[in-house]
């Protein structure tokens, strides 16, 4: 038997379940009883039962995505502020190899990276990485903090929620694991979208969600509310791996067509220099026959003497 709803809110010590339920992540077991260690939200999923907790920090798992922050500059790395409780660090040679560069002069204090996290040791250090589709530094923008616990409301299934913000708003979003998110765009549109993520993450826990946000961004950027659709079902609040976003490609993408018209101009041939060779290729060989000729003339003239 079961005593709460998914998404219900739950305080620590509550009786959730009996036996025949599963205890998940936020949960013990008690006397046969499964109970909430913590307060926070109630996740059911078949016979498994989790909460989710309401507030939380960042613990770095190998393989998350994550933004962060240098904070340092070392001999042969970089500090890394990960929003976590645990540091992070970037090793020299995990961007340019056993190549020696001047550390300062490739990421400073202050920068913001896309990072993954390759290795996490006994102490919860977190070994950081830019190998990766999208990984680097980004440029511009604003960073959004709000609970890693609420990073997967915000990217909503299969990326629902946030695929209408961005398609909203015009704005590049990247989201990383340990709740920090970064946004680009208008600065109208950047105010909005952050205003937007703080919203999601204080009402995460409520139904009718994706409708409120999709409401509230058609009335502030068209002055009117959406027409109306079938109402879709909920998402499950269920921690997923956001995906990668090439964000580089997009914000280097005018340098790059720059850079292409500049090579097709390069590429092509000047007519006036392809005229002048071939007027010059065309002199010497009439000047080889001339000279076949008359060597032919001598010999002849030789030969009768």
């Amino acid at each position: 038997m079961i005593y709460v709803e998914n998404k219900d809110l739950v305080i620590p010590g509550q009786i959730l379940a009996d036996d025949e339920y599963y205890s998940g992540r936020g949960t013990f077991k008690d006397n046969g009883k499964v109970c909430s260690s913590l307060m926070g939200l109630v996740s059911l999923r078949n016979k498994k039962i989790r909460v989710i907790p309401l507030k939380s920090k960042y613990v770095p798992k190998k393989g998350d995505v994550v933004i962060g922050k240098i904070n340092d500059v070392r001999f042969s790395m970089w500090d890394v502020d990960i929003n976590s409780p645990y540091s992070g660090i970037l090793p020299a040679f995990e961007v340019f190899g056993r190549e020696k560069k001047e550390l300062n002069k490739v990421f400073d204090v202050g920068d913001v990276l896309f990072l993954r996290v390759v290795d996490v040791d006994e102490i919860k250090k977190a070994k950081l990485g830019l190998k990766g589709r999208g990984m680097g530094k980004f440029k511009g923008g604003i960073i959004v903090d709000i609970a890693p616990t609420k990073v997967p409301r915000l990217i909503g299934k299969k990326g629902s929620m946030i695929n209408m913000i961005k398609d909203k708003t015009n704005c590049k979003i990247v989201v990383g694991q340990n709740g920090l998110v970064w946004v680009k765009g208008d600065e109208d549109m950047e105010q909005l979208t952050k205003n937007v993520i703080h919203l999601i993450e204080a009402e995460a826990h409520t139904s009718g969600l994706t409708n409120k946000i999709k409401n509230k961004l058609y009335l502030a950027i068209d002055g009117e509310l959406p027409p109306e659709e079938d109402s879709q079902e909920e998402e499950e609040f269920v921690l997923e791996k956001p995906k990668l976003q090439n964000f580089k490609e997009e914000l280097e993408q005018e340098e790059k067509e720059a850079e292409e018209k500049e090579n097709e101009k390069e590429d092509k041939p000047n007519i006036a220099e392809v005229i002048e060779e071939l007027k010059r290729k065309n002199k010497s060989k009439k000047d080889n026959t001339l000279s076949y000729g008359d060597n032919s003339n001598n010999s002849l003239i030789l030969n009768n003497k």
